[in-house]
């Protein structure tokens, strides 16, 4: 344990977590907050005039932790860890996580509130007390999500290694989205991959009501004008939509790979390796399908780990799958990428694969962009 961690209880943190939830990120120098500044400083203990990026740093470590799901979602709303919300008024970032949870904003100040910060505060103290976030004279070993990124070679291949949630993925012509054989995508507050990005293309207003959702209807589109507006179709299909506003993040089209079989009656779903290997060679044909049609012809394409959410199939199953389709694919001038949330998924590709990984310092990835490296 880390000297004087002792003094990082959770009732104390828990206080400062609050002041945070209140006044927003973008207030964070003007709190008083001496624990989460320890916390947050570098391994030798000193508190730079930076530490409000360290803070907000921790705290982004501190919500990485807590295993996605609603829990996690519902923190990052919150505290205005999720994407353009650090500015929003608290009371715009309580109504947004009470959805998360599907209950009233009083219900959820209440109750599930209290909970979720005390989760992050807990998830402080951890970290404040086993010094995992520093080591002497090494860089932190869990950035915050938009600093991550690897590049991973396979023989002759490489590949982009994105560490962070899927919507943060920029510049990136194409996503790959996994769904369901009904190309039925999940509400917005759910805490996945299809529903990320529906989320984050979404349109809102300027308090941050949804007025369209351009993800969800294109996709509803492509089923009328394909005859499967009410079946499902093959695993293994791949619809296109656009990007919503992600256009303004670079993004292009957005590739929903029908990978999920529902099961009928239950919440659960089957998924093989042979459909996730099926979706991604047919998301490959198809982006070369639409290359030339686009101005300027598609060049990368992202890829999470399909089937290894809801679908169950094991995470290292999903990657070998993938890498079947991936490492056949005869476009050398194509830009892949591989996008998972958590480092522990990132060392995970790199064992299956059998890579040495190299991470990007946020000033190689300038480098690389400005060469025409696109990377999210």
């Amino acid at each position: 344990m880390s000297p004087g961690a002792a003094e990082f209880e959770v009732a104390s943190v828990l206080r400062e977590v609050k002041m945070v939830r209140v006044e927003g990120l973008v207030r964070i120098r003007d709190l008083d907050l001496p624990l989460l500044r320890r916390a947050a400083a570098p391994h030798s203990g000193s508190v730079t005039d930076a530490w409000p990026v360290e803070v907000e740093n921790l705290l982004r470590t501190a919500v990485t932790r807590l295993g996605g799901g609603s829990l996690q979602t519902a923190a990052e709303f919150t505290l205005g860890l999720a994407p353009g919300m650090r500015d929003r008024p608290a009371a715009d970032r309580r109504k947004l996580a009470a959805r998360v949870y599907n209950v009233s904003v009083e219900r959820f100040r209440k109750s599930q509130e209290e909970m979720v910060l005390a989760q992050v505060a807990e998830q402080v103290c951890w970290l404040a007390g086993t010094g995992a976030r520093r080591t002497p004279g090494s860089q932190p070993t869990l950035l915050a999500p938009h600093l991550q990124h690897r590049t991973l070679r396979v023989g002759p291949i490489g590949v982009t290694l994105h560490v962070h949630p899927v919507e943060l993925v920029r510049n990136v012509d194409v996503i790959v989205s996994p769904t369901n054989t009904h190309l039925a995508l999940p509400e917005m507050f759910k805490a996945s991959v299809p529903a990320a990005l529906r989320r984050a293309g979404a349109v809102r207003d300027a308090r941050g009501d949804v007025t369209a959702d351009p993800v969800h209807e294109e996709l509803a589109r492509w089923r009328r004008e394909n005859g499967v507006a009410g079946r499902p179709v093959l695993p293994g299909t791949v619809a296109p939509t656009g990007p919503g506003t992600l256009a303004a993040r670079g993004v292009r089209r957005i590739y929903h790979a029908a990978v999920t079989v529902p099961r009928p009656g239950t919440n659960d779903y089957d998924v093989t390796p042979q459909d996730v290997a099926g979706a991604a060679t047919r998301a490959l044909a198809l982006m070369d399908e639409e290359r030339e049609a686009l101005a300027p012809p598609l060049r990368s394409i992202c890829f999470p780990l399909l089937g290894a959410g809801r679908g169950g199939l094991p995470p290292g199953t999903s990657v070998s799958a993938l890498w079947s389709a991936l490492s056949a694919d005869s476009a050398r001038d194509r830009e892949l990428h591989l996008v998972v949330r958590r480092p522990l998924l990132a060392e995970l590709i790199a064992d299956v694969l059998g890579v040495t990984q190299h991470r990007l310092a946020p000033g190689e990835l300038e480098d690389s962009e400005e060469k025409g490296h696109r990377c999210g």
